[in-house]
């Protein structure tokens, strides 16, 4: 047991945060012209800057990688531009900032790819909705990426992170979660293939373990995260009943790269925690530097695993969509906005940075 406060600075990596409360990635749909983040991202972030740690919503690292209308990317010269004024405005109040590396793979629609199809570990498609045209619609079909393509999957990551180092973020995570393109490769449910990044647990976290190793000499391991969804069905997942040895192998890779953190979503990604028995302990045990968890928290279940040492960071996802000073709040005990669920996907300043802070 610990007596150890969420309050308490905390050394990730190469840098010291304020506290070990992390505001979770969150996909707003408010880019702009070009998938650029807008003068209102800025404000956004800025105001979350109490966060130990901010986490950004997921980020293309290609155009080939889109699966939302209006979500941002980090691959041309005015993205890293309209990046920069976020992190800019995050360091200014004292904050940290990481920007999530995303590629969707086959949860995407031709309608954001110019016509293109979705590509995906195999042409399997997922049972899932994206939103396009202003509405929400049925995922492409996707086709299976060639052997020899996946190379330029792992570069677009690496580039992607050095655009990142540019745009004054202080470190990456990678996203291998939630049903995307490295956790589609991760489910034998969506990768049949037959070549080596198909068949078996090693082969299937290939592309993932590839990806972090490219990301982490580019910018060193000490500035490079992993999200990770053991059992959640989100964006089409079905779940086969083999993800312990599956999860075991991949946190046990991850550490021997040396990286600063994984970033585990408990249970089903915005829904029940325990939905799916798992041992996320022998996560805990594989993995030698910090662990942080995610999904349905609040103050007294953080306290709790802090004080248990379960885990060392702790992630909130809409609680800081609704409340911008919300370290604030859980240190004062005081009472929290309400979420209006009519504003989290697109639109502009209403349900984004017009939710008042305590002092307001």
């Amino acid at each position: 047991m610990t007596d150890t406060s969420l309050f308490e600075p905390y050394h990730l990596g190469s840098i010291t945060i304020s506290n070990r409360i992390v505001m979770a990635p969150l996909t707003r749909n408010r880019a702009g012209a070009g998938l650029v983040p807008s003068a209102l991202a800025a404000e956004y972030y800025g105001q979350r800057a109490s966060a130990g740690l901010i986490i950004t919503e997921a980020t293309q690292v290609s155009e080939q990688a889109q699966g939302y209308q209006d979500t941002p990317g980090l691959y041309t010269p005015e993205q890293i531009a309209g990046w920069r004024t976020v992190t800019d405005a995050v360091h200014a109040k004292g904050g940290r900032i990481f920007v999530q590396l995303w590629h969707v793979g086959r949860v995407s629609h031709v309608d954001l790819l110019g016509g293109k199809v979705p590509v995906a570990p195999s042409a399997i498609r997922a049972e899932t909705k994206t939103f396009v045209n202003n509405g929400f619609a049925d995922v492409s079909e996707p086709r299976a990426l060639e052997t020899e393509e996946i190379p330029g999957i792992v570069e677009s990551f690496r580039q992607a992170a050095a655009n990142a180092m540019e745009a004054g973020f202080d470190g990456v995570e990678v996203h291998g979660a939630n049903g995307y393109l490295l956790d589609q490769f991760l489910r034998e449910t969506a990768n049949a293939r037959t070549d080596g990044y198909g068949g078996s647990i090693e082969n299937r976290a290939r592309l993932l373990l590839e990806v972090t190793k490219a990301v982490a000499r580019q910018i060193g391991a000490e500035r490079t995260g992993v999200r990770l969804s053991p059992v959640s069905p989100a964006s089409g997942i079905v779940l086969s009943g083999n993800e312990q040895p599956q999860f075991e192998h991949v946190v046990e890779k991850l550490d021997a790269l040396g990286i600063a953190y994984i970033h585990i979503v408990e249970g089903a990604t915005g829904g029940p925690r325990d939905a799916t028995p798992f041992d996320y302990a022998a996560l805990r045990t594989r993995f030698g530097r910090t662990f942080l968890v995610n999904n349905g928290l609040d103050l007294s279940l953080a306290e709790l695993q802090l004080a248990g040492g379960k885990a060392d960071l702790f992630a909130f996802g809409r609680m800081f969509i609704a409340n911008p000073d919300l370290v604030e709040r859980l240190k004062a005990g005081a009472l929290l906005n309400p979420l209006d669920p009519t504003t989290l996907y697109g639109g502009g300043a209403k349900g984004y940075t017009d939710y008042p802070a305590l002092t307001e």
